[in-house]
Protein backbone atom coordinates (compact mmCIF):
# COMPACT_ATOMS: atom_id res chain seq x y z
CA UNK A 1 0.00 0.00 0.00
CA UNK A 2 1.79 3.19 -0.78
CA UNK A 3 1.78 6.36 1.29
CA UNK A 4 -0.75 8.18 -0.53
CA UNK A 5 -3.32 5.62 -0.36
CA UNK A 6 -2.93 5.09 3.19
CA UNK A 7 -3.33 8.66 3.58
CA UNK A 8 -6.66 8.45 1.10
CA UNK A 9 -7.80 5.84 3.25
CA UNK A 10 -7.00 7.68 6.59
CA UNK A 11 -9.34 11.04 5.47
CA UNK A 12 -12.03 9.17 3.93
CA UNK A 13 -12.49 6.78 7.21
CA UNK A 14 -14.80 8.39 9.64
CA UNK A 15 -12.89 8.85 12.71
CA UNK A 16 -15.14 7.26 15.18
CA UNK A 17 -14.22 3.60 13.21
CA UNK A 18 -11.31 1.32 14.42
CA UNK A 19 -9.32 -0.88 11.33
CA UNK A 20 -9.35 -4.44 12.58
CA UNK A 21 -7.57 -6.83 10.20
CA UNK A 22 -7.82 -3.95 7.38
CA UNK A 23 -11.64 -3.80 8.28
CA UNK A 24 -13.29 -0.88 9.82
CA UNK A 25 -15.45 -1.52 12.93
CA UNK A 26 -17.75 0.92 14.37
CA UNK A 27 -15.87 2.11 18.09
CA UNK A 28 -18.62 1.40 19.72
CA UNK A 29 -18.91 -2.20 18.65
CA UNK A 30 -15.42 -2.82 19.56
CA UNK A 31 -15.92 -1.35 23.11
CA UNK A 32 -18.98 -3.55 23.51
CA UNK A 33 -16.65 -6.67 22.79
CA UNK A 34 -13.97 -5.32 25.62
CA UNK A 35 -17.23 -4.77 28.24
CA UNK A 36 -18.59 -8.37 27.71
CA UNK A 37 -14.91 -10.01 27.87
CA UNK A 38 -14.00 -8.23 30.87
CA UNK A 39 -17.38 -9.16 32.22
CA UNK A 40 -17.20 -12.84 31.58
CA UNK A 41 -13.43 -12.73 33.09
CA UNK A 42 -14.08 -10.90 36.40
CA UNK A 43 -17.57 -13.24 36.94
CA UNK A 44 -15.14 -16.60 35.95
CA UNK A 45 -12.71 -15.44 38.53
CA UNK A 46 -15.26 -14.38 41.30
CA UNK A 47 -17.21 -18.21 40.62
CA UNK A 48 -14.94 -20.35 39.09
CA UNK A 49 -17.78 -21.30 36.99
CA UNK A 50 -18.05 -21.31 32.96
CA UNK A 51 -21.94 -20.60 32.99
CA UNK A 52 -22.66 -17.55 34.68
CA UNK A 53 -19.58 -16.12 33.37
CA UNK A 54 -20.42 -16.32 29.26
CA UNK A 55 -24.10 -15.21 30.24
CA UNK A 56 -23.02 -12.34 32.18
CA UNK A 57 -20.41 -11.29 29.60
CA UNK A 58 -23.24 -11.77 26.80
CA UNK A 59 -25.65 -10.33 28.15
CA UNK A 60 -23.32 -7.07 29.34
CA UNK A 61 -22.24 -7.08 25.79
CA UNK A 62 -25.22 -7.13 24.23
CA UNK A 63 -26.27 -4.11 26.28
CA UNK A 64 -23.10 -2.23 26.00
CA UNK A 65 -23.53 -2.79 22.37
CA UNK A 66 -27.58 -1.68 21.65
CA UNK A 67 -26.98 1.79 24.25
CA UNK A 68 -23.65 2.27 22.24
CA UNK A 69 -24.78 2.07 19.27
CA UNK A 70 -28.29 3.92 19.64
CA UNK A 71 -26.42 6.80 21.22
CA UNK A 72 -23.80 6.95 18.02
CA UNK A 73 -26.50 7.35 15.76
CA UNK A 74 -27.21 10.85 16.97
Amino acid sequence: MTTVHHLRDVVTRPASTVSIAGVPWPTFKVVALLVGLIVFLVVGVITAAVAPAVLSGAGAATLAWVTLGASARR
